[in-house]
């Protein structure tokens, strides 16, 4: 927990974004084995019975993972177990019972490139532990929890700030909810994040959720307007015109650019609001 000099540590009642998990279970076992390793008050389940409402679920939120049961074996089972191709940032997972029967299943899973299967009556206990250190969110708060060196934030209240921001990955962050989690003031937050010259607060969440958009953007699943929506932009146009402003690019390069191109155009003069 790192202390910032002239405030309270980081209030360690506050949790981030709860992750999103959307699962695929048509059998009511294996709806009663979901739920139970997704509580309430540690995930956002999202269960669905149909290829349609899977769907929907991505268009709709920002999911963190998936969860295909593979023990109804039903056409529809593998029209879902083929979006892992659609959606590669998202892991998907199959849940099956330790059957040597089940073998094709193990091998249509490897095909669509899950990336593990879940077994029956083994993983329970485990299985949140084991689908949530590949999630989305987790991956993304871990390639960047350091704030590049680029940047700036070498200040420790700044690379707390930066913490915090990384692990909503891309979801919006409120200026306030920030100051409270800091045991700050939004004045004291805005005033001393931007000490020595580096980039306003308010940039770097702009710039943090622009790299979770392009991210994103490389799924062959999701269009413009599906990744505005499920980082919470008010529209694909108010989308547009943040990439624009925060790393000079139309949102259709974003699907061409790393990280580190976008960090680079940023620092080029983009890191700064004006007023």
């Amino acid at each position: 927990m790192t202390v910032i000099a002239g405030s309270a540590a980081p209030s360690a009642s506050y949790q981030p974004g709860m992750p999103v998990v959307v699962g695929y279970a048509p059998r009511e076992r294996a709806r009663a084995l979901i739920k139970a390793a997704f509580p309430r008050r540690r995930a956002r389940l999202v269960l669905t019975r149909t290829l349609e409402d899977f769907e929907s679920a991505f268009k709709t939120n920002l999911i963190d993972a998936a969860v295909v049961d593979l023990g109804s074996a039903q056409e529809d089972t593998w029209r879902v177990a083929s979006r892992a191709r659609e959606y590669p940032s998202v892991p998907f997972f199959g849940l099956a019972a330790l059957r040597a029967a089940e073998g094709p299943a193990l091998a249509q899973c490897a095909s669509c490139e899950f990336s593990d299967v879940l077994v029956e009556g083994i993983d329970d206990a485990t299985a949140r532990d084991l689908v949530m250190e590949r999630s989305f969110t987790t991956r993304f708060a871990r390639a960047l929890h350091r704030p590049p060196p680029s940047l700036g934030l070498a200040l420790p209240l700044q690379a707390a700030a930066w913490g915090f921001i990384v692990s909503h990955a891309g979801r919006p962050v409120r200026t306030s909810t920030l100051a409270q989690f800091l045991s700050v003031t939004r004045e004291h937050l805005s005033r001393s994040f931007a000490a020595g010259g580096a980039p306003n607060l308010k940039r770097i969440i702009d710039l943090v959720r622009i790299i979770a958009a392009a991210e994103l953007a490389k799924n062959p699943g999701y269009d413009l307007r599906d990744v505005a929506n499920v980082l919470g932009f008010a529209s694909s146009s108010h989308l547009s015109s943040t990439a624009m402003r925060v790393v000079g690019s139309k949102p259709t390069s974003l699907t061409r650019l790393r990280t580190v191109d976008l960090i680079e155009r940023f620092v080029k003069g983009h890191g700064r609001s004006r007023g």
